[in-house]
């Protein structure tokens, strides 16, 4: 299993919107994660900041995150959530939720 944590700049003006949004996310959005090997997701907010979380139980993220990709539900979803994120100055090129850097993991 491996643990994925990243971070993207949600914009004020669209914050109440992107937390109605997540009230209530689609089934397929949700039947996609759990297909592409994705557990345990969550996603926190604090002043501008989204921090999403989750567990990848699969042998192939990259391919997994393009099967993601290329699911017409989560295009759709993302049409809607889009438009309310930006990413951090530390991403990457191309990059919208920059990977954070794991320091500490209790043992």
């Amino acid at each position: 299993m491996r643990r994925v944590a990243q971070v993207i700049r949600i914009r004020p003006e669209l914050r109440e919107k992107y937390c109605d949004l997540h009230r209530d996310v689609p089934q397929p959005v949700l039947d996609t994660l759990r297909d592409c090997n994705i557990g345990n997701y969550s996603i926190h907010l604090l002043g501008d900041l989204l921090f999403g979380y989750f567990e990848y139980h699969g042998d192939d993220l990259a391919a997994d995150m393009a099967r993601m990709a290329a699911d017409e539900a989560t295009q759709s979803w993302w049409r809607l959530t889009a438009p309310c994120q930006q990413p951090v100055e530390e991403a990457e090129p191309g990059q919208w939720w920059a990977e954070m850097e794991q320091v500490f993991l209790m043992p």
